[in-house]
């Protein structure tokens, strides 16, 4: 008996691994595949090296100078990845991938102490909850973004997380078999309340504060249990968010004068209630968003909306745990709609809770019966795989018509071929599941062939597109030239600028045609038309670089 109790044992912990797998590629697989892109990554690594360098801790600053535009928490992790020589990729990604990972253990957590663990494993919400998330096309793509985005989520996350164990303690949420019946004492998750909540001013101000406040007003207005939620405004809860998020507000408001009008109004209020930054987006414009970004689990959503219908046809939202993370979820959403600046980031903090709810939805639908089970297991794997031939479809667009003429037929077969393998790959483990007589352990294994081709594009394509979008290869490539101080830009947009100066670890200027001097100038082909036209293109393009076109200037002819 022993040796079977062994082999069950042994044959229950697989789902564990593969999840453990598929939840670490996701997050921490090759954070350093692609330099760091667009405008944001570079600059925002360029302030927490520059705090790393300089040892001062409290102004963020770009090109030495003071810059407002987010709190310091993401800076303070990302320079502390720089004083430990990570490279510039992991000491600015890996931030985000551990507060994903976070997020995770965060609603892990809740599906353990709201239900309990399943007597199959592969169809427990504490498995499929963290699962779900962290395979999600927006934890795989924030996880891996060098910004304080999925920083404020995590910390909303754990907030909300530790709320939940003060109004569960409180019995104002319903507990699993596993929670002790009398009333304990709520401190301690009061304190990590405030701790977590301050945490997310940190990261991104004072929206922390309204998001997890809307949540719990809106909870508490639905199920009219205002007593319950206000708990959460315990003197305990407030000193400790004061504790964590104020010294730093008021020290850089003592340095800097100007900080509380620059960042608060500027960036706070004008961001949200006038279209200053140019983000201006209609009010449906997170429905979409949320739907992408729950891919390849949308279809998951299904059944929790026929929860949702339930509960209000029999009014017992009050005695559902799962109301209190749709508001978690719904909030955001809602709040940021209203906003006149949206940007894909603002419903980053609808994910997690909603990954928690789909978990639970695919729990439920799973115990329903085979027949549905297995209807849920074929349309989750044609999902899966429509996933991931858009990925390799948008490979072979690359690879046949941007990235053509710059690369040899080595890097196009890489492209092209290495995706498809990826897609095989998944087209035959998915057939298997779909003829598995277990149709629980479709979850895992699709999330684990997400996975492993978000890997083999990390490992394949990456790499082939990074010069045209990332600074890293350029500045590598001209690391030892003869004249650095005469190496100018000229007619590039943000992403090129801010990516070439963090790279060169130094501010490039701007070549001007009444620079008299020779110069080699790095441009995109329209600049190269302007310079040829003004006469000071001098010698050939002895090759094209992948992304950028390096021009060599000549004297002013007045000059030779």
């Amino acid at each position: 008996m022993s040796e079977i109790g062994t082999s069950v044992g042994r044959a229950s912990r697989w789902p564990l691994w593969i999840s453990a797998a598929a939840i670490a590629t996701s997050l921490f697989g090759s954070l350093g595949a692609l330099g760091l892109v667009g405008p944001d990554e570079p600059r925002y690594a360029w302030i927490a090296r520059a705090m790393a360098e300089s040892g001062d801790w409290v102004t963020p600053r770009l090109y030495g100078q003071p810059w407002f535009e987010k709190p310091v928490l993401y800076y303070w992790f990302a320079a502390t990845g720089f004083l430990l020589h990570f490279s510039a990729e992991w000491a600015a990604r890996l931030p985000s991938a551990c507060a994903a990972f976070a997020a995770a253990l965060a609603i892990a957590w809740l599906a353990k102490k709201h239900y309990g663990p399943e007597a199959e494993l592969l169809s427990s919400p504490v498995l499929l909850a963290p699962l779900l998330f962290s395979t999600s096309v927006a934890a795989i793509g924030f996880a891996r973004a060098a910004t304080p985005d999925m920083l404020f989520s995590a910390s909303i996350a754990l907030a909300m997380a530790s709320a939940a164990s003060v109004l569960r303690k409180a019995r104002a949420l319903p507990v699993s078999v596993l929670e002790p019946s009398g009333r304990q004492p709520d401190l301690g998750p009061l304190v990590l309340f405030g701790a977590f909540l301050g945490l997310g001013v940190l990261a991104k101000g004072p929206a922390a504060i309204v998001l997890a406040g809307g949540a719990m007003g809106l909870w508490a207005l639905a199920t009219r249990q205002w007593r319950q939620a206000f708990r959460l405004a315990h003197p305990l809860a407030i000193a400790a968010f004061a504790i964590v998020a104020l010294p730093w507000y008021v020290l850089c408001a003592v340095r800097n004068p100007d900080f509380l009008h620059v960042f608060l109004w500027q960036h706070n209020v004008e961001r949200y209630a006038t279209p200053l930054f140019q983000h201006r987006q209609p009010f449906w414009y997170f429905g979409p968003i949320v739907l992408i970004a729950l891919l390849p689990w949308t279809v998951l959503l299904w059944p929790v909306a026929q929860q949702g219908v339930r509960l209000w046809r029999d009014r017992s939202w009050s005695d559902s745990p799962g109301f209190f993370f749709a508001c978690w979820a719904v909030f955001p959403v809602l709040f940021f709609s209203l906003s006149q600046s949206k940007l894909p980031g603002y419903a980053l903090p609808a994910i997690a809770p909603l990954a928690l709810l789909c978990a639970i939805g695919a729990t439920r639908m799973l115990s329903r019966g085979a027949a549905l089970a297995g209807a849920a297991v074929k349309l989750l794997a044609v999902i899966g795989l429509l996933v991931i031939a858009a990925g390799v479809h948008g490979a072979h667009r690359l690879a046949g018509r941007q990235f053509g003429p710059g690369h040899t037929s080595i890097h196009l077969a890489i492209m092209r071929f290495t995706p498809l393998a990826g897609l095989g790959l998944a087209v035959l483990i998915m057939v298997a599941v779909v003829f598995y007589r277990r149709p629980a352990i479709a979850v895992p294994v699709l999330a684990w062939c997400l996975a492993a081709n978000v890997e083999i594009a990390s490992l394949g394509v990456l790499p082939v597109i990074d010069p045209f979008y990332s600074a890293r290869a350029h500045a590598e490539f001209m690391r030892n030239d003869q004249r650095p101080d005469r190496i100018f830009t000229y007619r590039l947009n943000r992403s090129w600028v801010f990516g070439l100066d963090f790279y060169f670890h130094r501010e490039l200027p701007q070549w001007s045609s009444d620079d008299p001097t020779p110069a080699l100038v790095l441009t995109t082909p329209d600049g190269l038309d302007e310079i040829r036209k003004l006469g000071r293109f001098a010698g050939d393009l002895e090759q094209l670089h992948p992304g950028l076109v390096y021009v060599p200037i000549g004297p002013l002819p007045s000059v030779r």
